[in-house]
């Protein structure tokens, strides 16, 4: 029996090749300003691995834990990343992008995101605040593509 999960999705990117390399565009010049910046790659791969766990896309969870093991990042730390705040794994500097990447895709109420703000500011420079908004809201905007295309995950060999 179908289910509506079983109907065949229109790829965005394929269908508007256009809009998407605009978005590939941008994520280049986001990955500029993160050098620019000086914000490491494991650092970005994280913020990129949670802000995908938080909108549940899988197709670009597995693109960002091969890069972020690749990298160098330890399994054991993308395991435990949806508590992060529960560990003593990460840096100071590491809860303050996290910090800034789960409001920043939640948008919370309240002012809580103005506390989440102020901590950022205690760890990271503006550049790197601006750079890692720029990581985060392309991410979010990668997450969406994937996830109304239903971009599947391949096994891996």
């Amino acid at each position: 029996m179908a289910t509506e999960q079983d109907a065949p999705r229109v790829l965005i990117d394929k269908q508007h090749p256009q809009v998407y390399r605009a978005q590939r565009d941008l994520a280049a010049a986001v990955r500029q300003a993160t050098r620019d910046a000086g914000l490491s790659r494991v650092l970005v791969e994280l913020v990129n691995i949670r802000v995908s766990q938080i909108n549940r896309c899988a197709y670009c969870l597995d693109v960002h834990v091969r890069d972020a093991l690749a990298g160098g990042e330890s399994a054991q730390r993308i395991a435990v990343l949806p508590a992060w705040s529960d560990t003593t794994l990460f840096t100071d500097r590491e809860r303050a992008a996290l910090t800034l990447a789960e409001s920043l895709t939640t948008l919370p109420a309240d002012g809580a995101q103005e506390r989440h703000y102020a901590t950022a500011r205690q760890h990271l420079t503006d550049e790197e605040i601006s750079a890692l908004s720029w990581v985060i809201i392309a991410m979010n905007a990668f997450n969406r593509i994937s996830i109304v295309s239903r971009h599947p995950v391949s096994p891996q060999p």
